[in-house]
């Protein structure tokens, strides 16, 4: 692979798909670091967004939220102490991302590896990591209090063992989940459908859809939260001054939107407490799937039709 040149695969708008692209190896602005990817990792936003287009992407823009690999430059107004660093990091859909050789990011917003952490399990970790953090953030500290995560995806599969590690009572709603899968997590009870709910919960998270976690709303007990890790409820469920339930939604764009240095600060610091974490079996992450940079299409499709993590290396 020509490391002078961004290979790269590019976006084509009126074919909503992507073609292999070379264009000229980026230069970092004064406040950023240009990273050498040597893994990626595929997430839903990927694909989705590839099909749908919601940011009028321009043809060539080059997609990918998660990757992972080495600091090769920096600029002007960042330290020289960052070449060599091996980070991994979640990129701004707005910005050129991770499907392509280099990537330019702030400082602030990549996370350092342990020295033991693959790039491909690091790669595969960004998103779905950060989310859950987020998610389980969301709710006060309440150990032993009850608490039920429906659906069990790369992020609740985290989350779940967050929330056991805290000390909540963990329940799961899912069709799919082992007993030994659910005992190696800690998880209470396995739920195959919200028939078999017979107890109100502290707290729900719903990684299924607004209108899914709608349907939940009725599971709280007083003063509950309920989660929504796929979409948001647009308006609460009960009436006003009832059982007071709070409404949450996550969505990692809020902080490239919106998000002060502190913000970053504090995600980061704990996104890098998570994969020392990984690194070390404390949390329990499947191995992806890896393909080849050329099989970026096959990988995308993979990730769709399986729901497995998917990543792709580079050589």
């Amino acid at each position: 692979m020509n490391t002078e040149k961004n290979q790269g695969w590019g976006y084509l708008s009126h074919q909503h798909t992507l073609i292999q692209t070379e264009s000229d190896k980026p230069v970092p602005e004064e406040n950023q670091i240009l990273v050498r990817n040597a893994a990626i990792g595929i997430n839903p936003v990927d694909w989705k967004f590839i099909k749908t287009n919601p940011l009028h992407w321009p043809d060539g823009h080059i997609p990918g939220v998660d990757g992972a690999g080495v600091v090769v430059a920096v600029g002007k107004k960042v330290s020289q102490d960052w070449i060599g660093e091996r980070v991994a990091y979640h990129q701004a859909l707005a910005h050129n991302g991770s499907f392509g050789l280099y990537t330019r990011l702030f400082p602030e917003r990549v996370m350092k590896l342990p020295e033991t952490l693959s790039f491909a399990m690091a790669a595969a970790l960004p998103c779905p990591m950060l989310t859950a953090r987020q998610a389980f953030e969301k709710i006060p500290l309440r150990k032993e209090f009850p608490v039920l995560v429906v659906g069990l995806g790369a992020v609740n599969k985290l989350l779940v063992q967050m929330l056991v590690q805290a000390d909540f009572r963990v329940d799961v709603l899912s069709k799919n989940i082992s007993e030994a899968e659910a005992q190696s997590y800690g998880i209470r009870n396995i739920l195959r459908f919200p028939a078999e709910i017979k107890q109100p919960y502290f707290a729900i998270y719903d990684a299924i859809s607004g209108a899914h976690a709608a349907e939940m709303v009725p599971h709280l007990k007083a003063n509950g939260h309920i989660i929504c890790i796929q979409d948001r409820i647009p308006a609460p469920v009960d009436p006003p001054f009832s059982r007071t339930i709070s409404y949450h939604e996550i969505a990692l764009g809020a902080l490239h939107n919106f998000g002060d240095a502190e913000d970053w600060k504090n995600l980061m610091d704990a996104g890098m407490k998570l994969m020392e974490a990984v690194s070390r079996q404390k949390l329990l992450v499947p191995a992806p799937v890896e393909f080849p940079f050329e099989q970026m299409l096959e990988a995308l499709a993979h990730s769709e039709q399986s729901k497995q993590k998917t990543v792709v290396y580079l050589d």
